[in-house]
């Protein structure tokens, strides 16, 4: 039972009960597709939500390097059109203006597309599916590519809404779509990226058999660090031109020899995932019986999955910062865990850093290496827990 990763809690509200709901996936034995059931609707978590690209700067960068890829990739203009889905604050949607690429955004949050269109990115507040897909298509026109970036996991109507890419592209388009690998997930116990807010948990075998239903092709996959590991997938119309690439049968091929085309493999992470847990426990009882001191760094949607399904709170973390102030002055939801801002960190000179957006280690590593001037480590936690030296990290 797990409140919502984005819930954050305001000072007025903490005497306030939280609503939790169940955290159980389910993995479907015909496409093998990894999903939670739906308790909570799209529109009562992404209505306001507190989570913004812009605030991680190797996401920036690599959307950076994505945008320069992708148009030379596309042979995109002036006269094409780009429309991402889920653009956020118009972190990456930013990197098409300097190369007169005409861009639009959808983004659901009102609040971060907010932010989009104050950086002069068209964004329209509204959730991606067939509906609005079809009033784009009258409106704008169809697109030559349509950007799905660590969106499709938060779609619990995956066919309205790849069926709305496909009504929404070119003879000739492109769809990308990056999302994370559930094979990393498992090989690395990143259950942390479970959370209300990703109702499915994507194999290439199960996005092949999506696209598949949709009359459209996968063309291309690239395997991608981001994210833990992640996949971004190339599909265009099943019709079209576009060459399938030999990386797509290689792909298949190491899933089904790693056993992923097979629900044993699915349901041995269980013990995985409680062997990764005492394992952090273990770690964190033992600073604290030494007297240690530890803050948190980050408070991503993945580390409240972290923090209330291990059962860490104030007893173990002083506080944790972020880089958003949107969340300054909040408390993480379920744990309670009150949010600083970065300069918290100088300020407490805690022995040990908990990096909850472990996947982030390397930069953050790099913004706080001088927490080693009083001695001061890391720990991160997945995919299994480990103390680094500031020292240690490279760069």
């Amino acid at each position: 039972m797990s409140p919502l990763c984005e819930s954050f809690v305001a000072p007025a509200d903490l005497d306030t009960p939280e609503s939790v709901y169940p955290l159980h996936v389910f993995v479907c034995d015909i496409c093998l597709l990894v999903q939670l059931k739906e308790y909570v609707s799209p529109q009562e978590i992404f209505g306001e939500y507190a989570y913004f690209s812009s605030y991680s700067t190797s996401w920036v960068d690599h959307a950076r390097d994505y945008v320069q890829m992708i148009a030379s990739r596309l042979g995109l203009g002036s006269g094409s059109l780009v429309v991402e889905a889920a653009s956020n604050d118009g972190y990456l949607l930013q990197h098409f203006t300097p190369l007169g690429i005409p861009v639009l955004g959808v983004e659901p949050a009102a609040n971060v597309a907010r932010a989009a269109s104050e950086k002069g990115i068209p964004t329209r507040v509204a959730f991606f599916g067939r509906s609005l897909s079809s009033v784009l298509a009258r409106e704008v026109g169809r697109a030559d590519l349509i950007i799905g970036n660590n969106v499709l996991a938060q779609v619990p109507d995956l066919h309205d809404f790849v069926g709305g890419m496909r009504d929404l592209l070119k003879p000739e388009g492109m769809i990308t779509l990056e999302f994370p690998h559930v094979l990393q997930l498992i090989t690395q116990n990143q259950f942390d990226t479970i959370y209300h807010e990703h109702f499915s948990y994507f194999s290439l075998f199960s996005i092949e058999s999506l696209a598949t239903r949709h009359a459209l092709r996968v063309v291309d996959v690239e395997e991608l660090p981001t994210h833990g590991g992640s996949l971004r997938v190339y599909i265009a119309h099943a019709g079209s031109q576009w060459p399938t690439a030999p990386r797509v049968s290689a792909l298949l091929d190491k899933e089904r020899s790693l056993g992923f085309h097979n629900t044993a493999v699915y349901v041995a992470f269980a013990e995985q995932v409680r062997a990764t847990k005492r394992a952090l426990l273990s770690c964190l009882i033992s600073l604290k019986d030494a007297g240690k001191t530890i803050c948190g760094y980050g408070a991503p949607g993945k580390g409240n999955t972290l923090l209330n399904y291990c059962g860490i709170g104030p007893d173990f973390l002083d506080f944790t910062v972020d880089r958003n102030p949107y969340k300054h002055g909040r408390h993480t939801p379920g744990t309670r865990i009150p949010i600083h801002p970065v300069e918290a960190i100088d300020r407490a000179r805690p022995d040990y850093l908990l990096i909850l957006p472990w996947n982030l280690t390397r930069e953050i590593a790099g913004q706080m290496r001088h927490i080693g001037d009083w001695g001061g480590k890391f720990v991160v936690p997945i995919p299994r827990a480990k103390i680094i030296d500031p020292t240690e990290v490279t760069l």
